[in-house]
């Protein structure tokens, strides 16, 4: 087992840090997934079932891995997808994977349930800003939600469109985590047998959803899991016609985050998105349903000349990357990947995460033969 961030050189080896660093039920919740989890394994097990052919003497000696999202450049193929309670995994929460999306160049999502306000994001933060929306019961919230984005200058929304009611995350029901985490025997118990995680939590600032706090008690001061966050919070009316309404309202750079089919992808061009984020919620919501990366190639032939694809879901590794920006996609983005890192050791186990895999994309190119990722595509791959 890993005791030091500066001897973990993968995705795997941050995830075995974070279980021993956090109580139980939050490091499950981080890493549980609906049912029996077959799609949470697929998003990963998808890649392995591609090869990448590799051409030789090519001069790669300069690389330049830049890419465009949502009109902004950033200057690695890969971002931060934005994810709930990150205050609960560690107290530096939202602001160390910002500062960190800064360091690298990279774009930053915070979510609908961020554990820091979207205007101390935008004071601290100046990299590409993305927010994630949940479309509330209370129409109010939500518009709120929008409104302060706009005053702080996000760079883009993405309206998360796979939460119509909450997955059937049976880890969290085996343990019973909740947001806020719930004082029960079990709890404490978990908590004495993390001291440091414990010390941090309770001596530093309130855990709050910032974003929703003025409006919902459910989630801050009533102790609900996410299953029944999504299930009694969520607008499940939400169409079509409503996710163009919010595309109006908000006026920017708008993506709908969790298309899975090419009738959806082509849908979500006909409402004016400009971008499309392939992802099944990282098999948190239903199982049994495609991984991103087997769905990516038909969507993008399909789509990819009208609106950006980004494939988000199961990347652990560079090569992940490169096989999914060779059959199309613009970018990749992940959870779990600094999620691990976040919880194993803040805002340096975050940076320590993206330096591996900025490393393993970079000499991933070289040894593919490639200057730049232009230059990857499907004749760079087999599929078993």
């Amino acid at each position: 087992m890993f005791n030091s961030i500066s001897k973990c050189r993968n995705t795997e080896d941050f995830r075995k840090l974070a279980k021993k660093r956090l109580p139980g039920p939050i490091f499950h919740y981080i890493d549980g997934a609906a049912d029996d989890e077959v799609t949470y394994r697929r998003n990963t097990e998808s890649f392995e079932q591609c090869d990448l052919v590799p051409n030789v003497l090519a001069g790669v000696e300069d690389i330049d891995m830049s890419t465009t999202v949502m009109g902004k450049k950033i200057d690695m193929p890969l971002y931060f997808a934005p994810t709930a309670l990150q205050r609960l995994f560690h107290h530096d929460g939202e602001l160390a994977v910002g500062k960190t999306a800064q360091k690298f160049g990279t774009m930053f999502g915070i979510s609908s349930l961020g554990t820091t306000s979207i205007e101390d994001i935008a004071k601290h933060v100046s990299t590409p800003k993305l927010f994630q929306l949940y479309v509330h019961r209370d129409k109010g919230l939500t518009n709120s939600m929008l409104d302060r984005c706009k005053d702080a200058k996000f760079d883009g929304l993405a309206l998360t469109v796979d939460t119509i009611v909450g997955g059937n995350r049976e880890r969290d029901l085996l343990t019973g985590f909740t947001s806020p985490p719930k004082l029960t025997l079990n709890s404490l118990i978990s908590f004495a047998m993390h001291p440091n995680w414990a010390f941090n939590h309770f001596t530093h600032s309130r855990f709050e959803l910032h974003q929703i706090k003025h409006w919902i008690r459910e989630g801050n001061k009533i102790s609900l899991s996410i299953h029944d966050y999504f299930t009694k919070m969520l607008d499940q009316s939400m169409d079509w016609k409503a996710a163009e309404e919010i595309r109006k309202y908000w006026g920017g750079e708008f993506a709908l985050k969790g298309i899975m089919s090419v009738e959806d992808a082509k849908r979500a061009i006909d409402i004016g998105a400009s971008t499309i984020m392939i992802s099944n919620h990282g098999g948190r919501q239903l199982d049994g349903s495609r991984s991103p990366f087997d769905q990516l190639a038909e969507i993008v032939d399909a789509v990819g000349d009208k609106i950006d694809v980004i494939c988000e879901g199961g990347i652990r590794r560079g090569t992940h990357v490169l096989k999914a920006l060779s059959l199309g996609a613009k970018a990749c983005s992940g959870g779990r990947m600094y999620l691990y890192a976040l919880a194993a050791g803040g805002q340096k186990g975050v940076e320590k995460a993206m330096s591996n895999m900025k490393n393993e994309i970079e000499r991933d190119m070289k040894l593919m033969g490639v200057k730049n990722i232009s230059e990857l595509s499907r004749k760079n791959l087999r599929f078993r």
